[in-house]
């Protein structure tokens, strides 16, 4: 199967695992980033069993609105049971690397607030050690030369990510993205602490302290899952 087929395939088993343990009425928590777009595609078939999702990026709130889901504001949501996402790299302890697609800030707080983290990946994403897709860190701009300093202090190779078009790339929040190269992320947890102490960074794309629940894997057998 070619890699869009196996994450189709996730992306309906995430679809399933929502009809089967989200209670009716609940909310959802909806990522963000190519395998989050087809599981949007899947649950608009029965959107009518939950009363509304909130979304990680303005992209995924558009895809949702197209489909006549009701996208919500955290701020008026009590409980999310289940928020559903992809991943960059994920290792054998359920920790991530995220935020490819820019979303990782808004990703990691809809993730803290939701009871159970449902990772959906194609097989090519489950690695031995984190690190070999470079790791996003959101910075405030003002803060973009020094905190690429910390960073490679840390023995990382930092970038600043740019558009297809040559400019800066902007985060949904108005913030910068470096992408960290050359880490070799063995203890994610402790990497993930020291790059959120450094001023001026938003969040970093490790999704350690807060990993998956599940892992819903795309392979050739058809879908592995996972519990952590």
């Amino acid at each position: 199967m070619t890699q869009d087929e196996l994450k189709a395939l996730v992306a309906q088993a995430a679809a399933d695992y929502v009809k089967q343990e989200v209670p009716q009425g609940a909310v959802l928590g909806v990522g963000t980033g190519s395998t989050a777009n087809l599981f949007i595609d899947a649950i608009a078939a029965f959107k009518e069993r939950f009363s509304g999702a909130v979304s990680s990026s303005e992209a995924s709130t558009r895809r949702l609105q197209q489909h006549g889901i009701q996208v919500l504001d955290l701020n008026e949501v009590d409980e999310i049971p289940v928020y559903v996402d992809g991943a960059d790299e994920i290792d054998a302890s359920g920790a991530m690397i995220k935020g490819g697609g820019g979303a990782l800030t808004r990703e990691k707080i809809v993730a803290a607030v939701a009871g159970r983290f449902v990772c959906i990946a194609d097989g090519s994403k489950l690695v031995d050690t984190l690190g070999a897709f470079p790791l996003p860190v959101e910075v405030i701009p003002m803060a973009r030369a020094a905190v690429a300093r910390k960073l490679a202090a840390l023995g990382g190779q930092p970038r600043l990510r740019m558009t297809k078009e040559g400019g800066i790339y902007k985060t949904d929040n108005g913030n910068v993205i470096l992408d960290v190269s050359a880490l070799r992320i063995s203890q994610p947890k402790d990497i993930e602490q020291q790059i959120n102490q450094i001023p001026g960074v938003v969040t970093v794309g490790l999704f350690a302290l807060r990993g998956a629940d599940v892992l819903l894997l795309g392979t050739e057998q058809g879908v592995q899952r996972t519990d952590y």
